[in-house]
């Protein structure tokens, strides 16, 4: 009894280490090989954006927050009358200011933002020097890329990265002196595009005419769109 219970276990070991072997032998790929392969492109900023602000300062905060809404509502008006401007408002604070031992407070001060985005650079750069000749002041104006130049950019790019992986991965497999090759998987990524192209709040000014609201000269730039396709392939060795 004790014979047959060995033979048995040795016979199930085998088995499975048979069976742990296939696994492994499944396992192995041959003759296949990295590839990546990437493609660039320039693409131009075409959305603008501008935050402009009010701040006020008031003993009184109830009337501190009124003048600050008034402010508002004028710049906000303005904007309104433009075509092609979108707006958002953006944050709004409001912060006790204290005398010189920090203890007492004397005053309230009072931010409220304003944000203005448009693909129209001209009628947006006149609005933002009409209201900063009124009572607005200047946050910050940037540059981005808008979603449709975003996705025709990697439409195109996306055609170009899979081109230039399958002339690579054919000159692979020229070199291993292959016959051929399989694409194993292949993985597209799309990178830089980047964030909003930050211009200094104080900008250089310009008037058309002497008695024309100032419009800043602005100029968008480019930024440098990436897309790389890394795939794997099997070459077929005669």
């Amino acid at each position: 009894m004790s014979s047959l219970r060995s033979t048995a276990t040795l016979l199930t070991l085998g088995a499975a280490t048979l069976a742990s072997a296939c696994v492994m032998a499944d396992d192995v790929h041959y003759n296949q090989i990295s590839v990546r392969a990437e493609v660039n492109q320039e693409v131009q900023r075409d959305l603008m954006t501008v935050t402009v602000y009010t701040e006020s300062q008031d003993t009184d905060p109830a009337k501190l927050a009124a003048g600050v809404t008034e402010t508002l509502n004028k710049a906000l008006d303005q904007a309104r009358q433009i075509k092609d401007v979108t707006i958002r408002q953006g944050s709004r604070n409001s912060y006790p200011v204290y005398d010189d031992k920090g203890q007492k407070i004397t005053g309230w001060r009072e931010r409220a933002e304003i944000r203005l985005e448009s693909p129209n650079f001209a009628a947006l750069s006149k609005l933002t020097g009409e209201l900063l000749g009124s009572d607005m002041k200047m946050g910050g104006m940037d540059f981005s890329i808008s979603n449709p130049a975003r996705k025709a950019s990697e439409d195109t790019l996306l055609k170009d990265a899979v081109t230039a992986f399958k002339a690579r991965a054919q000159l692979v497999t020229d070199a291993l002196g292959g016959s051929g090759y399989k694409l194993v998987n292949l993985n597209l990524n799309t990178s830089g595009y980047p964030q909003p192209y930050l211009r200094a709040p104080v900008m250089m000014m310009k008037a058309a005419r002497a008695d024309a609201a100032p419009t800043p000269d602005v100029e968008a730039g480019t930024s440098q769109v990436s897309v790389t396709a890394d795939g794997v392939i099997e070459v077929s060795i005669p």
